[in-house]
């Protein structure tokens, strides 16, 4: 199935365009692998990192949709592998407690 009308069965874009749009900017990955054509073949098994608002999503096609149907069906398709974890975009970055920083240096915390 080409990777643009998955994304769009597994109500992750809510058109072709939106989807194309990624695909082109290079925004999604396929196993570890950025995907510069929407014509890239995708099959059960593959892991997509896709760029869902704030956060990076990373999935496992387990099976193929036949169509978009409503959220619950699609979700059957896939599986998250990040689930309950946040990976932050671009330019975020995790700074420790002000506590834990003086710890690790040797310095009482503020």
């Amino acid at each position: 199935m080409r990777l643009d009308l998955l994304l769009v069965r597994l109500r992750f874009a809510k058109s072709r365009g939106v989807a194309r749009k990624w695909i082109d900017e290079g925004h999604i990955r396929c196993n570890r692998i950025r995907v510069a054509r929407t014509d890239h073949r995708v099959a059960a098994g593959d892991v997509l990192t896709l760029p869902v608002g704030h956060r990076v999503r990373v999935i496992l096609v387990e099976s193929l949709p036949e169509r978009r149907g409503p959220a619950k069906e699609a979700c059957a398709h896939y599986r998250e592998l990040d689930a309950g974890q946040s990976i932050a975009i671009a330019g975020a970055k995790s700074r420790p407690p002000a506590a834990e920083t003086a710890r690790n240096e040797g310095l009482s915390p503020p």
